[in-house]
């Protein structure tokens, strides 16, 4: 049997027991190694019940593309906007962090399997390469790869427009 008594020494999730308190909420930077995207009708309606009904706050938002909310750290929710209700409800979508060297291995292996259930990679305003999967159960699975920081890219001047970068960007460089 596994003794896991020394994984909460580094975790976010505080040891559980009576007196456990919840940690504070985390405003930094940091390469997501897992989140959510949600799309949504109704981007207001929605940061109102993420924030004030669950407990997230606003990390950052590009307006009309993306609102990026957090709780704890590592529990990260990005909204995206949705054109309709259809698209909004069906799928389910995860997004798992990867490095940009695995990028066209990831697009090579999905194509030897379904070439036409992959869209991508696309470059994002948030200086990231991402490839868009629809596996069979339709769950839309998106694998992000920060890219190298380019000072005078459209998608620095992007996140500098919105606050993000002056302490850092998501992959650890200044913006």
């Amino acid at each position: 049997m596994s003794d896991f008594s020394n994984a909460f020494d580094v975790s976010p999730v505080p040891r559980p027991g009576p007196d456990a308190v919840a940690p504070e909420l985390f405003r930094g930077i940091y390469g997501m190694p897992m989140f959510v995207t949600i799309p949504t009708t109704d981007i207001p309606a929605s940061v109102d019940f993420w924030t004030r009904g669950l407990g997230f706050f606003e990390l950052f938002a590009i307006p009309g593309q993306l609102v990026h909310l957090r709780r704890w750290a590592f529990q990260d929710v990005l909204l995206a906007p949705a054109a309709s209700a259809e698209q909004a409800l069906p799928a389910t979508t995860v997004s798992f962090a990867c490095v940009l060297g695995q990028v066209d291995d990831i697009v090579d292996a999905v194509r030897a399997v379904d070439a036409g259930a992959m869209t991508g990679p696309r470059d994002t305003a948030w200086n990231t390469r991402d490839i868009e999967v629809l596996t069979p159960e339709n769950v839309r699975v998106v694998f992000t790869a920060a890219k190298p920081f380019d000072p005078t890219s459209e998608e620095t001047a992007a996140l500098r427009a919105v606050g993000i970068g002056a302490e850092g960007g998501d992959n650890g460089e200044r913006v």
